[in-house]
């Protein structure tokens, strides 16, 4: 197949709303999973994803059987690996998803930052460590531990009390949200990316790694140094002065009531689109090798149940009869791939069958199969079936005797109640005295007297009642004592 022509008569053709549709869902998909993996920090591990999948690709369009026949066989495999490595990675892409709703925040947002500001300087002049955490759109209250309900409007003597050396939660973050100082003294997960080196101490190291984890804005004051550095999105920024960490701070609170992929200025905007449109790009790609993948003709062989249907009342099948035929098949291969054999039946119509040897040719019309899947043939291709009038008679019914009486009695007689009835079978059965239907069973070692016994009837599968059920057989067995 010309893979080129192939993607241009998709393009011209096969395009309908639906399937740009699909494409965009996938790019959203894949735009996404970038950006959370990117700001994770783990692209070791995806670079080698991406280039696995890049050979799978040219794999597909260059038809290399043998490197798609790894794939297959180790897909199922990899993609279990692929969900415990990533599970974190995966969680966060879900988190992301569902975290894209806009925000509303209080008033006084800029007094609230500026009394920040001006705090977080004063606890850098005075080289007391603090950490505050502004949490984002993404949840961060299972990534926190320890630390105390506050609740408590911001100010200036609660912040710098909170953070005095003998303060008991002074080590720990202070949770501001919702225009509220809401816990104290929290502890933080630390990072698990090399980003930060040695030399920062625990408190740059928690903001890393709270950023890692969350779309939170992180402000940490250094006691060593008195430096202040903001945190997001895994990424470190020093911060000069009391406007810088307002503006950082509003910035946040501000992105809170945007939506999530907000058109931003200069330089970010054109690797916002870049990021896009390279995530469209890869889509299509993605999306046009699975179709010329799935759409490839293929066939295949199945066996299936033979299922007659529709006999007229007064036509019987008799002799062999054919229970299961084998079907070639030919179509798209997503088409033979969704095709359960278990479901499927050829289906003889009977319904204007005459009696005799008839001839019934298996069709497409016996079997239910998909839009785009052919027959190719069938084995047996056509059945030959022998078809006889029911007619009604009477038969013998005789009694099934077991075993042997106990000893010192003999079988003087058994007598039925009624002897014949009346039953339908077909016609080329044998002769109408020749007939028989038996009784159930009857034991005679349990027998030790003359009595009498309600049977059932036992009768040929060609062989029916007349009025939908075999009447009982009183069946009278007599014994004697010989002389």
């Amino acid at each position: 197949m010309d893979t080129l022509a192939f993607i241009t008569k998709v393009v011209k053709e096969m395009l309908s709303w639906r399937e740009m549709l699909d494409i965009f869902l996938i790019a959203m998909g894949l735009f996404f999973a970038y950006r959370t993996l990117r700001r994770l920090g783990t692209w070791k591990i995806v670079l080698g994803i991406v280039i696995a999948a890049i050979i799978f690709v040219v794999a597909n369009i260059l038809d290399l059987r043998g490197i798609r026949w790894v794939y297959s066989n180790l897909s199922h495999v990899a993609l279990i690996a692929l969900i415990v490595i990533f599970q974190p990675e995966i969680r966060k892409v879900f988190e992301r998803a569902a975290s894209l709703r806009r925000q509303k925040i209080g008033k006084g947002v800029s007094d609230l930052s500026t009394l920040i500001a001006d705090t977080v300087f004063s606890l850098s002049q005075q080289r007391h460590g603090a950490l505050f955490v502004f949490p984002g759109k993404e949840p961060i209250k299972e990534w926190l531990s320890g630390g105390f309900s506050l609740n408590a409007e911001p100010s200036f003597p609660l912040i710098m009390s909170v953070f005095d050396p003998h303060s008991p939660g002074h080590d720990g973050a202070v949770v501001v949200e919702n225009g509220k100082l809401v816990y104290f003294g929290v502890r933080l997960p630390m990072s698990k990316t090399d980003t930060l080196s040695d030399d920062f101490g625990t408190r740059h190291h928690a903001a890393m790694g709270i950023s890692e984890v969350s779309d939170a804005l992180v402000v940490v004051v250094s006691e060593e140094r008195g430096s202040v550095m903001t945190f997001h999105s895994g990424r470190a920024k020093k911060v000069r002065d009391k406007n810088e960490i307002s503006s950082r701070i509003l910035s946040h609170w501000e992105n809170l009531t945007s939506y999530p992929l907000k058109v931003q200025r200069g330089k970010r905007r054109w690797i916002l689109f870049s990021e896009v449109a390279i995530s469209m790009v890869l889509a299509f790609v993605f999306w046009a090798t699975v179709i010329i993948s799935q759409g490839e003709m293929r066939e295949k062989s199945l066996s299936i149940p033979i299922e007659y249907i529709a006999t007229p009342q007064n036509i019987a099948l008799v002799g062999e009869k054919p229970a299961e035929v084998k079907l070639h098949l030919v179509g798209p291969k997503s088409d033979l791939d969704g095709i359960n054999p278990s479901q499927l039946r050829a289906k003889i119509d009977l319904s204007k069958a005459m009696p005799g040897k008839q001839t019934f040719v298996v069709t497409e019309e016996n079997v239910a199969l998909p839009k785009k899947v052919s027959l190719l043939d069938a084995e047996p291709s056509s059945l030959v079936l022998s078809l006889e009038e029911i007619v009604e008679r009477e038969v013998v019914v005789k009694p099934q005797l077991v075993g042997k009486l106990p000893r010192g009695l003999k079988l003087a007689s058994v007598e039925l109640t009624p002897t014949k009835i009346r039953a339908l079978s077909p016609a080329g059965e044998k002769k109408q005295n020749e007939i028989t239907v038996m009784t159930t069973p009857i034991y005679l070692e349990s027998i030790n007297e003359t009595t009498t016994i309600f049977c059932k009837i036992i009768a040929p599968p060609s062989v029916q009642p007349v009025d939908k059920r075999w009447p009982d057989v009183e069946v009278l067995i007599t014994v004697v004592y010989p002389k």
